[in-house]
């Protein structure tokens, strides 16, 4: 083995040791080592001896005194690492000066950098620069190739290849047990009054290397706290915990969480009890691959008895300490796995499970096992472990917390939003919503759908400007507000006009952009009046080509005393209507032209179906950079309904036109080859056109077919009084059309129009077969 010092000390090969002696013999039975590159076994530390002996399935460090050319012995920190995989070579070690942790102070350890030597003949350089990054993580795949080149083929030794590099695994100080030091003070004691000096190392090398396991500690805390938490993705985070301790601290880590803590929930805060159950969320170990993953799975959910360590640990939230694990213990913890025994991978080990704690709560607990060879767990490691497990429950509470404030976010924004039907009257629709991506799951954008009377559709695109949860909770306001004032068949200009008024009412904090379009498929038509929002695409189904439609842009709603206007734009049958807020065309630094055209020119692609349309979309204008707002967006296929669908009457408002009023709808109905529902259809007709008749003034009176999707029927008056839906006596005379109505109808509702009220209902059109 060449131990090579970073501070230059050239450690001069020593003969290897004779057969039966620790360390002789080849390594994992391969061949023996080349001349001169054997290594030191004369005042070996406690374990090297047998890391080099080729038995080694574990990362180890300890220290070693090994001999110097011309610099007598010399006291270096080392560690070896099992190299796992094809090939004979067996065994990676490393090595640095340790005299050189006292003579600098603290920070001496953060420029030390050690040498490495591979313990075997090792022809395959390859593989060993492709490995060495895997033990020092922060070496790249160039450097290692260069550093192996240079020891492996030049034979030049590598004084110093990083400055930063912290090697897993931590190595045994030689820190003297409490009975050694203790005997060390009372010599120290004793020695003034026997006339005796005393000795320098007396007075200063249990004191150095003391200080020296302490500061390494706290070097390990501060790494690790460096390592967890940086991100709230409760998942990664679960990860780099249990990453952090293997195999520096422990051998195997195992990390368990609260049902509730892996959802994401709340939960009573409560103590644990043997009913909780425990997800298995996370498993690092230095053992060959794939040794633990049939027996204890991630992913797992079990409870722990009251006889376990682990329920000692969850309960009092303290760590729960086993120098080793016996064979009665083994077996305790073994009867929790049915059909599986897991005594060979625990027996004997040694054992520490610390509580996952945050705000006086447990979330969870760590088993932390480290393989018999190693030193067992001691009232220091308690104590790190302790420390660490409270760091990491910290970090993991507030991903915890961070992503149910998600999910509560992400479910009030779901039910604010609408849930839209593919397809209604006169039109296939399709939606999609999009939360910001910087600013969290929840925001102010909304679309909708309405259903009006006269076989239209109401398209409402809305976006109240800023985020959280109060731009959400304006923007649920002003969502129910267009929801009712559509039912009333407002004229768009006049919807968006009381909508402003109802935002001065509600306040001046916040402002909305609003876009509101009615489609008529009879008359083949939108009319359309913005405040203060992105123009709507209109793309042509003749010949595919895509517009801004130029409306007046009009205020944003909140800002009080300003006029709005409405347009009314020609359409045909297949003609697509795309509305959007403008979290989908800006980008910060770009100007909002730029994702216009984008939009129209995405929107004209051809697509396979509605959905498809939107995702064309999506990837058109969601892949640039810069994105944080939210983005609604909504496309209607426009669909027309034949003139020879619709069939029309004036009735004068006498009662004998309501005889009249059955004839021409039992006729029509037969001529559209429904004669399923006549008999429905002129009972309904009968009872409406006579209350019109009853509360006419003047005008004449409208009924209207209409055979779309559904069989509608509308009857129109002159009275502005709506009718109600009224619970009629055995002696009352009137009152029951309504019911009847209600009764029969797939749907009915009334509404008021500019000369009076329009009564409606529908009927499911058969199955044609």
């Amino acid at each position: 083995m060449y131990a090579l010092a970073p501070r230059g000390v050239a450690l001069r090969p020593v003969p290897a040791p004779p057969p039966g002696a620790p360390g002789g013999g080849a390594p994992g039975g391969g061949a023996p080592p080349p001349a001169g590159a054997h290594a030191a076994y004369d005042g070996l530390g406690p374990g090297l001896g047998a890391s080099l002996g080729g038995g080694l399935s574990y990362p180890a460090a300890g220290r070693a005194r090994l001999a110097a050319a011309g610099a007598g012995r010399v006291d270096v920190l080392w560690w070896a690492y099992p190299l796992v995989g094809p090939g004979r070579e067996r065994l990676l070690v490393l090595a640095a000066d340790a005299d050189g942790l006292r003579a600098d102070g603290a920070g001496t350890y953060e420029r030390i950098a050690p040498g490495f030597a591979p313990h075997t003949h090792f022809p395959g350089a390859e593989d060993l620069a492709r490995r060495l990054p895997e033990i020092l993580p922060s070496m790249s795949v160039g450097d290692s190739a260069r550093i192996v080149a240079q020891v492996l083929e030049l034979g030049y030794p590598i004084l110093e290849f990083s400055q930063n590099d912290r090697v897993p695994v931590t190595p045994d100080w030689g820190v003297p047990r409490r009975a050694e030091r203790r005997e060390r003070r009372e010599r120290a004691a004793r020695a003034p009054a026997s006339g005796e000096p005393v000795p320098e190392e007396l007075r200063d090398e249990g004191e150095d290397l003391e200080y020296a396991a302490v500061r390494e500690r706290l070097e390990f805390l501060n790494e690790v706290s460096s390592r967890i938490g940086t991100s709230l993705d409760l998942s990664r985070t679960i990860v780099e915990v249990s990453k952090a301790v293997v195999p520096r601290f422990t051998d195997v880590a195992g990390t368990y969480l609260r049902e509730q803590v892996v959802a994401g929930e709340a939960f009573d805060e409560g103590v644990p009890d043997t009913t909780t159950l425990w997800h298995r969320v996370a498993l690092e170990h230095t053992d060959e691959p794939g040794r633990w993953d049939d027996v204890v799975p991630v992913g797992e959910a079990m409870p722990f008895p009251a006889h376990t360590p682990f329920f000692q640990c969850m309960t009092t939230g303290e760590p729960v300490l086993v120098p080793r694990i016996g064979e009665e213990l083994g077996h305790a913890i073994a009867s929790q796995f049915e059909k599986r025994d897991i005594r060979p991978l625990i027996t004997g080990r040694s054992m520490l499970v610390v509580p996952l704690k945050a705000r006086h709560v447990v979330l969870g607990f760590m088993i932390l096992l480290r393989h018999p060879e190693r030193q067992v767990f001691n009232d220091m490691d308690r104590v790190t472990g302790a420390e660490l497990a409270a760091r990491a429950g910290l970090v993991l509470d507030n991903a915890r917390m961070y992503t149910y404030q998600e999910n509560v976010a992400e479910t009030l924004q779901d039910s604010m939003l609408p849930h839209i039907p593919p397809r209604m009257a006169g039109c296939d629709i399709a939606t999609r919503y999009l939360p910001g991506t910087l600013l969290g799951r929840i925001g102010g954008d909304w679309f909708d759908a309405v259903k009006l009377p006269g076989a239209r559709t109401a398209f409402v695109v809305g976006d109240v400007m800023g985020h959280g949860l109060n731009s959400a909770a304006m923007m649920g306001q002003l969502r129910t507000a267009v929801q009712t004032m559509a039912a009333l068949d407002l004229p768009p200009a006049q919807l968006l006009r009381n909508l402003d008024d109802l935002a001065q009412r509600l306040g001046d904090t916040y402002l909305a952009t609003c876009l509101y379009a009615v489609h008529d498929p009879i008359a083949g038509e939108l009319h359309l009046a913005n405040a203060g929002h992105i123009p709507p695409v209109l793309v042509r189904a003749a010949d595919g080509r895509s517009e801004l439609l130029d409306l007046p842009t009009g205020a944003p709603i909140g800002v009080g005393g300003v006029p709005f206007e409405a347009v009314r734009v020609p359409v045909a049958p297949g003609d697509r209507l795309v509305m959007c807020t403008d979290g989908l065309v800006e980008v910060r630094g770009e100007d909002i032209g730029v994702g216009l055209a984008t939009l129209c020119e995405s929107a004209a692609h051809p697509a396979a179906s509605m959905d498809d349309a939107c995702d064309t979309i999506i990837r058109a204008l969601n892949t640039r950079g810069g994105r944080k707002d939210d983005v609604a967006l909504l496309m209607a296929r426009l669909g027309g309904i034949e003139p020879d669908d619709v069939a029309e009457w004036r009735l004068t408002p006498e009662p004998s036109e309501v005889g009249r009023a059955r004839a021409v709808v039992r006729e029509q109905l037969y001529d559209w080859g429904l004669p399923k529902l006549v008999d429905s259809a002129e009972l309904m007709v009968s009872e409406l056109v006579t209350n019109a008749v009853l509360h006419s003034h003047a005008r004449p009176v409208a009924l209207r077919l209409v055979r779309g999707d559904t069989l509608l029927c509308e009857v129109e008056d002159d009275d502005h009084e709506l009718p109600t839906l009224l619970n009629a006596r055995p002696a009352d005379e009137s009152g029951r059309g309504l019911r009847v109505v209600s009764t029969l109808a797939r749907q009915w509702g009334t509404s008021r129009t500019t000369a009076g009220k329009s009564v409606w209902f529908e009927l499911t059109l058969p199955r044609r077969r």
